[in-house]
C-alpha cells in the first residue's frame, strides 16, 4: 500500500462504516470538495470518511502540456471530439481501486464505499465504479461524462449492474458541454443501469442546492 495516492481525510464519526471516495477535476487537488463535508447534512447519522484523493502531476495536451493535477491526459476539449488517454483513464482506475482496498481493510466493505467526482475525477468515478467486481454502494458523478464508453461497456461488471448513481450538470456549463453529461446519462439507461439526474442552472461549478441533493441522497442509502 506505499504507492497509496495522498489524500485529505475528514471522518465525521469515531470508527466509520461507510466511506466516500471523492476525484477532485482538472487542475485543483483534493482541498477542493473538502468544505462540502459539514454542508451534506450527515450528522447524527452513521460515521462516514471521506476521502479526497491529490491526482498526480502530468502534462495535460489540451492545456498546452503545462504540467497541473490530472486524472488522465485530454487531448482536445471539443464536445464531439474529445479524446482522452485512455491508459491514463485505466491508471487512475486502479489508483482508486486501491483506495478502495485499503478502505476493506480497514474494515469498510466495498457495498458501503461510494465512488465520487467532479468533472475529470467524475469520469473516473464512473469508469472505476462500473467496472469493479465487487458491488459498491453508490456512485456521485458531477459536472461529468464517460471518457471511454467502449471501455466502460465492455468491462462492465454484473456486480454494480444495479449500483445507485447520482448525475448532476450544470446547463450552462462551458468545460464539459452539458450534452457530454446527457449522452452519458443517456448511455447509461441504455445498458440497463438505474440512473437519477439532475440539472442546474450553473457554469463548470456545484451549487448548494446540488449539495444538499447530495446529502440527501447519500443519507438514504447509509443505514
Amino acid at each position: 500500500m506505499n504507492d497509496l495516492l495522498p489524500a485529505i481525510e475528514i471522518e465525521t464519526a469515531a470508527m466509520p462504516r461507510y466511506s466516500v471516495i471523492w476525484m477532485h477535476g482538472l487542475g485543483a487537488d483534493g482541498s477542493d470538495f473538502e468544505p462540502v463535508v459539514p454542508e451534506l447534512g450527515l450528522e447524527g447519522g452513521p460515521g462516514v470518511r471521506f476521502i479526497f484523493p491529490h491526482a498526480p502531476q502530468i502534462p495535460v495536451t489540451c492545456n498546452g502540456g503545462y504540467v497541473m493535477p490530472a486524472w488522465y491526459d485530454i487531448v482536445t476539449l471539443d464536445a464531439n471530439t474529445r479524446e482522452v488517454d485512455e491508459a491514463g483513464v485505466i491508471a487512475s482506475r486502479q489508483a482508486i481501486r486501491r483506495l478502495i482496498e485499503r478502505e476493506n481493510q480497514r474494515g469498510v466493505p466495498c457495498a458501503r464505499i461510494f465512488v465520487a467526482g467532479f468533472s475529470q475525477g467524475g469520469a473516473v468515478a464512473y469508469t472505476t465504479a462500473l467496472t469493479h467486481a465487487e458491488s459498491l454502494a453508490g456512485v456521485i458523478a458531477l459536472s461529468t461524462y464517460i471518457p471511454t464508453p467502449l471501455l466502460v461497456e465492455t468491462e462492465a461488471t454484473a456486480a454494480n449492474r444495479a449500483v445507485p448513481i447520482f448525475a448532476a450538470h450544470g446547463s450552462y456549463d462551458d468545460v464539459v458541454a452539458p450534452e457530454l453529461g446527457i449522452r452519458a446519462r443517456d448511455f447509461l439507461s441504455r445498458l440497463g443501469y438505474g440512473l437519477e439526474w439532475h440539472e442546474y442552472p450553473m457554469a463548470h461549478s456545484v451549487c448548494i442546492e446540488e449539495v444538499r441533493e447530495i446529502g440527501r441522497w447519500l443519507r438514504d442509502r447509509m443505514t
